[in-house]
């Protein structure tokens, strides 16, 4: 069973002359484990795309099928389980709250999953080592860099386990050695079976993905492997 199936899934804003059609019919299948870059010039859907994937909206027409489950028919607090237990988020911008260590940044996912606080700990401590931040877990992001600012956003977007891993230009606000870095532990998570999808304008990032989704005028233009995709077992959970 594919992990992400929209059918015919379209999005309109607004009504009449006034309406703005951000996204056309799409019909989109993902399985479990796929490693892909959603692509395409501002303003061709691939934002609406993502955001719709997400559950962070939902379309005007069309059925979205994720993990089975048909999202659109979900009540809104359903839809907010959804996104905390079965989808992570990374995006450009760091959405690190100033106050917190990254340690504390971490364990707010499992907060909303009601986990007991020595769990959150632990699991948001083996989060932060998973991404090379062991050593950081009480500095607060004004005192990490871009690169660790976002790593920790990576940690607190696994933290929950989740089946599928979006991010929205997650490199736009790095420099090109440090956007490497984070494209690796994308890469091993991928490698370990977590399902990751990138949206990017950098076709060097996309080409790094193992299939490019290439968006335009809010429609599918073209979708295509980009290399040959190789899953290791997954390896322990954080």
């Amino acid at each position: 069973m594919a992990l992400i199936e929209l059918d015919r899934v379209s999005k309109t804003y607004g009504s009449g002359e006034l309406a703005v059609h951000a996204l056309h019919p799409v019909s989109l299948t993902i399985e479990a484990g796929e490693y892909c870059a959603i692509v395409g010039p501002s303003g061709s859907g691939k934002s609406t795309a993502m955001a719709i994937l997400g559950c962070l909206d939902r379309p005007t027409e069309g059925t979205y099928h994720l993990n089975g489950n048909p999202v659109n028919s979900l009540a809104a607090d359903t839809l907010a389980e959804v996104r905390n237990r079965t989808l992570g988020f990374v995006f450009q911008q760091f959405h690190l709250l100033p106050q917190l260590t990254a340690l504390e940044n971490v364990m707010l996912p499992m907060v909303y999953a009601n986990l007991p606080k020595t769990k959150r700990r632990v699991r948001a401590t083996r989060a932060l080592q998973r991404v090379g931040l062991g050593n950081r877990l009480h500095n607060r992001p004004s005192q990490l860099s871009g690169g660790q600012q976002q790593r920790v956003a990576i940690a607190r977007a696994i933290v929950n386990r989740p089946k599928l891993l979006l991010a929205d230009e997650p490199t736009g606000a790095l420099d090109s050695q440090t956007s490497q870095s984070v494209m690796q532990i994308f890469a091993d998570l991928n490698r370990e079976g977590m399902t990751v999808i990138l949206v990017t304008h950098d076709q060097e990032v996309a080409g790094q993905c193992d299939r490019t989704i290439t968006f335009r005028d809010g429609q599918i233009i073209a979708d295509n492997p980009t290399r040959t995709p190789i899953h290791l077992p997954r390896k322990t959970e954080v």
